[in-house]
């Protein structure tokens, strides 16, 4: 494959860093746009890290070029609670991004879209561009009104945008508020942690899984328009998990039932994968397991 150029926006956050890593390998030309810097732990050589915020216009047309081969935007506020901060980073971001893009060169635009557009609309979950549900949240409202604009553009002007939409994804140098490091964090220690019941059902992906769809996605051509899941296709409940990783690491008190569940917290939340497979010949290769082995190793070198 020829030597391309992709801009990774969010480059500097856990998904981007994995992809930016993945397309060095391939000797690609690596742009990362994000507000801040990389943290040390994330900062890698031989990629080019533009401070941008993609919901400010002007700064973005004053920033980057047009010439990119691809575009992955991960960009987005990753506090959820604040309302227009979560509007503007992700919708505005995404509407500036493809406007910008529109009549330039690349040949595709990926969308990084969440399980949380489908509302709560049953699991397994299919892609259906004319199902729209109703989302409870306004992250959830901001990645729908993302891809319907996206959708809008390709019916249009046959913009060559695809939607990737993830579940959980999990794996080493994850930011420690997810409830993976969390727990690795605390069995590792041994302590006591306090959990919900546990009993949601859910759908996590290794990162390096979630790299190759992405990857798979850039280099498949005639997929402009397309929405496609991407998770494991095994659904586990997240007691199960935290007992799993308590079994590989040899310790942790896990304290079931402390935490109240959300009043809108959807309890059965997992995709049908068999699009991913259909059009990207893709399905999931790291195995709950080994992918929770391969995490618990990392943070145990990291804090050894």
């Amino acid at each position: 494959m020829n030597k391309k150029d992709i801009l990774i926006t969010g480059g500097t956050g856990f998904i981007g860093y994995h992809l930016a890593k993945k397309c060095l390998k391939f000797k690609w030309n690596v742009t990362s746009l994000s507000t801040k810097k990389p943290k040390k732990k994330r900062k890698l050589n031989h990629v080019k890290y533009i401070i941008c915020d993609v919901s400010n216009n002007k700064q973005l047309i004053k920033k980057i070029k047009s010439n990119y081969d691809y575009v992955v935007n991960l960009a987005g506020y990753v506090d959820h609670s604040h309302k227009k901060k979560t509007m503007k980073s992700h919708f505005v971001g995404c509407k500036n991004l493809s406007l910008f893009f529109l009549n330039s060169k690349i040949t595709k635009f990926i969308q990084i879209g969440s399980s949380i557009e489908y509302g709560k609309k049953l699991s397994p979950q299919y892609e259906n561009k004319n199902n729209y549900q109703k989302t409870f949240s306004f992250y959830g409202k901001a990645k729908l009104l993302s891809t319907k604009l996206l959708l809008n553009l390709y019916a249009k002007f046959n913009f060559p945008a695809v939607i990737i939409r993830l579940y959980l994804v999990y794996g080493p140098n994850q930011d420690t508020n997810r409830v993976i490091p969390i727990t690795v964090s605390n069995a590792i220690k041994n302590k006591k942690f306090d959990c919900s019941d546990g009993l949601q059902i859910r759908d996590f992906t290794y990162i390096d899984d979630v790299i190759d769809a992405i990857i798979k996605t850039l280099k498949k051509k005639n997929l402009s328009g397309e929405i496609i899941n991407i998770g494991s296709g095994d659904p586990i409940t997240i007691r199960s998990v935290i007992l799993k990783i308590c079994n590989i690491v040899g310790s942790g008190k896990p304290q079931f039932g402390n935490i109240q569940l959300r009043k809108d917290e959807i309890r059965s939340l997992y995709p049908s994968v068999l699009k991913a497979k259909k059009l990207l010949n893709w399905k999931s290769k790291i195995k709950l397991n080994l992918g929770l082995k391969r995490t618990v190793n990392y943070y145990r070198r990291k804090n050894g």
